[in-house]
């Protein structure tokens, strides 16, 4: 197949990049600049540009079937204010199933379910900048009528992949502290071929 993600360059990003070139897909990935593409492949196109530029999301997503998004947020909403860009393009171009990674903030809280995580006494975290982000960011994929899955980690390791996690919809699984970045891209990875957690968020963790 072929899948555009975005992202490709990050923590996560980079390993479900990885998986994609060696389960043999065809891959077009968004980076900011030729100075940090990191390898080159037969089966790999990189696309110069700026998620936030739909002429560069509309390079990106030429005849792809698929897209995941690893973006980040940088503190300037880049993330909420590229979605609107890939619903529309996607929608245009004629593509229905995003995977995106959020974070644990987003889903609701076990405690105070009427609230976030990030809004909660769950969270141990005194800057909500990002998770606002990311909530912005999932009720705009909420609002479209895409494929959409958004996989939420919590405290995110670099470490190796295990294969072996849990994952909730909706909620972080109960006492969940940390998941790492390889088990988070073969999660949201697999998801792009899976229907069972479509249209909702899902919480990952050991």
């Amino acid at each position: 197949m072929n899948i555009c993600i975005l992202g490709a360059t990050g923590r996560v990003g980079s390993l479900i990049l990885s998986k994609a070139l060696n389960d043999g897909h065809e891959v077009q990935a968004l980076v900011r600049n030729s100075g940090i593409i990191p390898f080159q492949h037969p089966k790999l196109k990189w696309v110069i540009g700026n998620a936030l530029d739909k002429e560069h999301i509309n390079e990106v997503l030429r005849d792809v079937e698929l897209v995941i998004s690893a973006l980040n947020t940088d503190g300037n909403s880049t993330l909420s204010r590229s979605i609107p860009i890939i619903i529309d393009t996607m929608k245009i171009s004629g593509i229905s199933r995003i995977v995106t990674i959020g974070t644990a903030g987003i889903l609701q809280s076990r405690l105070q379910p009427e609230l976030y995580r990030f809004q909660s006494t769950e969270s141990r975290n005194r800057s909500t900048k990002a998770a606002e982000d990311h909530l912005l960011a999932y009720h705009q994929l909420k609002e479209s009528d895409l494929d959409w899955t958004i996989v939420c980690p919590t405290y995110l390791p670099d470490g190796n992949q295990t294969g072996s996690y849990r994952t909730e919809k909706d909620f972080l699984p109960n006492k969940g502290l940390s998941i790492s970045t390889a088990d988070t891209a073969e999660f949201a990875y697999n998801q792009l071929f899976s229907t069972k957690f479509l249209k909702c968020r899902v919480g990952i963790s050991y």
